[in-house]
């Protein structure tokens, strides 16, 4: 009965340590709520700058639903603070998977894990600053003369959080080309070879992830492959010997 309870207990602290890990990265996702909430609508100002710059005269950016002009700055709020949050929250994974790693392991995923949380925000960045700009003005400039420009708030919401998300998760791609060089599943060469396979893989995923425009596919594609070019470029100086594994194994 002892022996069992032995055994259990590891479990029982992992999931512990577990649990009390994820109470703080969503703490910390509220207390920056909190701090954020009282600017929610200069917040949503901000964002939604590149669409009302470019409004013809006499439009304006409306709310079609009476709880919008509350929830849409809310939902924005929330959305921001988990977006400033993940540097913690993958602090907070990182505390807990970090001590079944190896050494060498270790010293590879702290810059992986640095990289990936900076190519986030520069993909949001990079749509924010150069693709909604160009978006928005075409957008604007291809429609009949005689309509008028009147978006939803909410409507635009949706419409710019999923393009964050598509290029935060785009510009993952020279980690996710070092990861898959670095775990042995495959080579700088066996990837070059596939870069036409590739490219259209890029081109296919700005069709899915972005408007249905020849602007924001190519502006998401063509990101995606030159930075899929640098993870192959990085994945060089990482890729395993036929002596890694034995070396990982006695380097604890």
């Amino acid at each position: 009965m002892s022996e069992s309870t032995d055994q259990a207990q590891p479990l029982v602290a992992h999931l512990t340590e577990l649990r009390d890990r994820l109470l703080k990265a969503l703490l910390s996702v509220l207390v920056v709520f909190l701090c954020l909430f009282p600017f929610a609508n200069e917040i949503y100002t901000f964002v939604s700058e590149p669409l009302r710059a470019i409004l013809p005269a006499g439009s304006s950016m409306i709310a079609t639903e009476v709880a919008s002009p509350f929830l849409t700055p809310f939902k924005l709020t929330l959305f921001a603070a988990l977006f400033i949050s993940i540097p913690y929250v993958l602090f907070q994974i990182w505390s807990f998977i970090a001590p079944g790693m190896y050494r060498q392991e270790k010293r590879l995923a702290i810059p992986l894990l640095v990289s990936s949380v900076l190519l986030f925000y520069a993909g949001a960045a990079f749509a924010y600053f150069v693709v909604f700009p160009l978006v928005f003005a075409f957008f604007t400039s291809v429609g009949p003369t005689d309509v008028t420009i009147m978006t939803d708030i909410n409507r635009y919401l949706d419409f710019v959080l999923k393009l964050f998300f598509a290029f935060g998760l785009a510009f993952e791609i020279p980690i996710v080309a070092v990861l898959l060089i670095w775990a042995g599943i495959s080579t700088t060469e066996s990837l070059k070879q596939k870069r036409p396979f590739i490219i259209v893989f890029c081109f296919v995923f700005g069709m899915l992830l972005t408007p249905p425009d020849v602007i924001s596919q190519a502006l998401l594609a063509i990101p995606m492959w030159l930075l899929f070019e640098v993870g192959v470029f990085f994945g060089r100086f990482i890729e395993r010997r036929p002596d890694a594994d034995s070396a990982a194994a006695t380097d604890e």
